[in-house]
């Protein structure tokens, strides 16, 4: 099978990897980087839990060839913040206690943070869209949203 040569910079990090054609970038992150944190759910993009930030944009990973990424930017939830120093979404999720079983929170934070760099002072109506096409089966959302906008707080004092 052909292999592919391709450059990544992904949470600053620059790597140079060979990559198969069809690595989707979901696999790529989690078995090549060991960034586990991009967590795959349902495999068609439905769900959301493989949101990375491409280029700054929230983008499904499972629907990404690896070799997509060459002179690529990914951002995954690991790049956001770390244990003892999270970013202001992950430390609003972790106040308003946005999540629950965690499968799905590396999915919208990474979205959620898109979002908030886009729309610094969102209502509740244009939170809701753009958590849509982010699943949760645990809760309902209303934890979320509020973290969004204890987010949007957060990052407002810290400008």
């Amino acid at each position: 099978m052909q292999t592919f040569q391709r450059s990544v910079t992904v949470n600053g990090e620059r790597f140079e990897r060979t990559v198969e054609p069809r690595l989707l970038l979901s696999d790529f992150l989690r078995h090549e980087l060991g960034l586990t944190g991009t967590h795959v759910g349902c495999e068609h993009g439905i769900c959301g839990a493989c949101s990375v930030l491409f280029d700054g944009q929230p983008a499904r990973s499972c629907l990404m060839f690896a070799a997509q990424a060459h002179e690529h930017e990914i951002v995954t939830v690991e790049g956001l913040g770390t244990i003892e120093n999270l970013h202001p979404v992950q430390q609003a999720f972790r106040e308003a206690h946005g999540l629950q079983c965690g499968f799905c929170t590396p999915g919208i934070l990474t979205t959620v943070t898109a979002f908030l760099e886009r729309n610094p002072n969102p209502d509740e109506n244009e939170i809701r869209e753009a958590i849509s096409g982010n699943l949760c089966r645990c809760t309902g959302y209303q934890h979320i949203v509020d973290a969004v906008k204890l987010a949007a707080k957060k990052l407002q004092a810290q400008e």
